[in-house]
């Protein structure tokens, strides 16, 4: 099965959004900036209902948002950095870490779980909700 009929959908809802999908060997890269936080966090929900624990290795969902400024929250971890992972999960790679008490840029709140954010150097990921507080 070519990896574009595994995830069609996926690839479906990335070409209406123009996002460049392209394979290369055993992998399907999906990349590019989508309109609203919704879009992304839809891509994350398809790719988690076709591969649950995000074990196949098959692909690459590099994805930012177009918002350049939402609500901004606090990080309000006990004493380690919070991480940011790249999707909404502890499985997921983290591609960034905010310091205790840094304020960084809510974009959505992806689930109760799981909010999109955008650091102070612009790295947009997903993080713990229960380490955010909201900036008054």
């Amino acid at each position: 099965m070519a990896l574009t009929d595994k995830y069609k959908e996926l690839v479906d809802l990335a070409t209406l959004n123009n996002l460049l999908v392209s394979e290369s060997g055993n992998v399907l890269k999906i990349e590019g900036t989508v309109p609203t936080a919704g879009v992304k966090n839809k891509l994350w929900e398809i790719y988690k209902q076709i591969d649950p624990q995000f074990k196949s290795n098959d692909l690459v969902l590099n994805v930012k948002t177009a918002v350049t400024d939402g609500g901004k929250v606090r990080v309000v971890t006990q004493e380690s950095r919070l991480n940011i992972r790249k999707g909404p999960g502890t499985d997921q790679p983290i591609v960034g870490k905010a310091q205790k008490g840094e304020i960084i840029t809510l974009i959505s709140k992806a689930n109760d779980q799981w909010w999109l954010v955008r650091d102070v150097d612009g790295e947009e990921g997903y993080c713990y909700s229960q380490y955010l507080e909201p900036v008054q």
